[in-house]
């Protein structure tokens, strides 16, 4: 008989919590970024556009990249639901070791070739310049964020999102801190390097998670980052094909953030700040949410592991429910000072403009967003990267391209992008529950 392993809502917010604060560490970072620099005193606008088009393709980059923390997650959450936590130590370090030579190998590729690149999301002349100078700082922070995240993602499975919390919390306030020193220097002491100066406060703060981290690791688990002989585990094939399955996940995800990015530029300077700083907002709530995924992913993989259907149909009722609740929360409190978030992060009139005519979708859809958001996580857990892989494939082909070019055609510009999310949120959401029930119901047929 299978045993049952109980599950409280107080489980689910102790990893919840630290996970949300951990989550919203890299939005809180791009954020500050674009309210400090939205607000130098020159050349902000061009500026902000570059700060957000670059944000956004590192943004891509290392979601891509870190799904092998959502691998690696669901492997040794696994693990621990079936009491086999000893069988992969050895895969650890060699999980860790590979997520540093890929962040080596695509700061090499990629680059050099910063100029082209976004050239092809219709940036030009300043912005072009400024957004290609700027990514080529922050990338070479790339090999830091995917060793930092696959840490986190060890931290999660064993049921810890309290130490990935500390470092993230650690690297937002640093980056706060040095992006208003070395943005708008200190008169007197230190010069103001604009968006040289953000970039450098970021790739600190993502130095110090790091080290947080591997403090961490070594003082608080049983894994290291040692390798005595190179054998691969005999899991280590099965993470690289989860985490294909993820990387072509991810890619539908980011082409459809590409496709905004593309269209927002031929909209004009304007419009490609706007959609910055709507992006960014987005993303924040996005990880805010998030949190409740996190919490969904380290306790799913682990009731799959135990085979405990009821508190799987549980765990998903109930971060649903949380995750409605503070998205719901987080899209009132935005509707109440709807007229004063613009100007925290520019004060040009047609930014501001484009802002309030387009922001209220975003905040429409929070709720879809946390259903989504939550399923996801779940999915992840149990390893269904297929399935997430299949159904983002599918949103992004018949939702959200079909839903942009209809409503740009319309003219509704910086408004399609985000109807077209809209709709992509929503596809997601319906096809994850419906899922999810035929889940349920053959894991009720075997054990009958």
């Amino acid at each position: 008989m299978t045993q049952k392993v109980s599950i409280t809502n107080k489980e689910i917010l102790r990893l919840a919590f630290p996970a949300i604060i951990a989550g919203i560490a890299e939005p809180v970072i791009s954020i500050t970024d674009i309210a400090v620099i939205g607000n130098m005193q020159s050349n902000s606008v061009d500026a902000l556009a570059a700060v957000g088009l670059a944000g956004s393709f590192l943004s891509t980059i290392i979601w891509t990249l870190a799904q092998t923390k959502t691998s690696i997650s669901s492997i040794v959450s696994n693990a621990l639901g079936s009491n086999t936590l000893e069988r992969i130590d050895k895969l650890i370090p060699q999980v860790l070791w590979i997520n540093i030579l890929l962040g080596i190998i695509i700061y090499l590729v990629t680059a050099p070739a910063a100029y082209f690149i976004f050239s092809l999301y219709n940036a030009s002349g300043e912005v072009l310049e400024m957004t290609t100078s700027y990514y080529q700082i922050r990338a070479l922070g790339f090999p830091l964020t995917l060793s930092a995240f696959a840490i986190f993602g060890i931290f999660r499975g064993i049921q810890n999102t309290s130490w990935a919390m500390i470092a993230s919390i650690t690297g937002a306030v640093i980056n706060v801190i040095l992006d208003i020193v070395l943005v708008n220097g200190l008169e007197g002491y230190l010069p103001a390097y604009g968006l040289t100066g953000a970039a450098i406060a970021s790739l600190i703060a993502q130095a110090s998670m790091l080290v947080i981290a591997l403090f961490f690791l070594y003082k608080k688990t049983r894994f290291t980052l040692k390798i005595k002989l190179w054998q691969p585990h005999e899991k280590l094939m099965y993470h690289i094909k989860l985490t294909a399955n993820f990387f072509l996940r991810t890619l539908a995800i980011n082409i459809c953030i590409y496709l905004s990015y593309r269209y927002a530029n031929g909209y004009g300077t304007a419009a490609a700040a706007t959609h910055a700083i709507l992006m960014n907002i987005w993303l924040f709530f996005s990880f805010f949410v998030d949190g409740f995924a996190n919490a969904s992913n380290a306790l799913g993989g682990r009731y799959l592991g135990a085979r405990d259907r009821e508190s799987l149909k549980y765990l998903a009722v109930r971060t649903n429910f949380f995750g409605v609740i503070v998205a719901s929360v987080l899209a009132l409190l935005c509707a109440v000072f709807y007229n004063q978030i613009g100007p925290l992060f520019n004060d040009d009139p047609q930014v501001l403009k484009l802002f309030t005519h387009t922001f209220f979708i975003i905040l429409l859809m929070q709720p879809i967003n946390a259903v989504a958001f939550v399923y996801d996580g779940i999915f992840k857990g149990w390893g269904e990267a297929p399935y997430l892989r299949n159904l983002l494939m599918i949103v992004t082909a018949f939702l959200f391209i079909p839903t942009l070019l209809f409503f740009d055609y319309l003219d509704f510009k910086l408004q399609a992008i985000w109807i077209a999310f809209f709709a992509w949120m929503i596809g997601r959401a319906v096809f994850l529950h419906y899922r999810f029930k035929v889940k349920l119901s053959a894991m009720q047929s075997v054990e009958g």
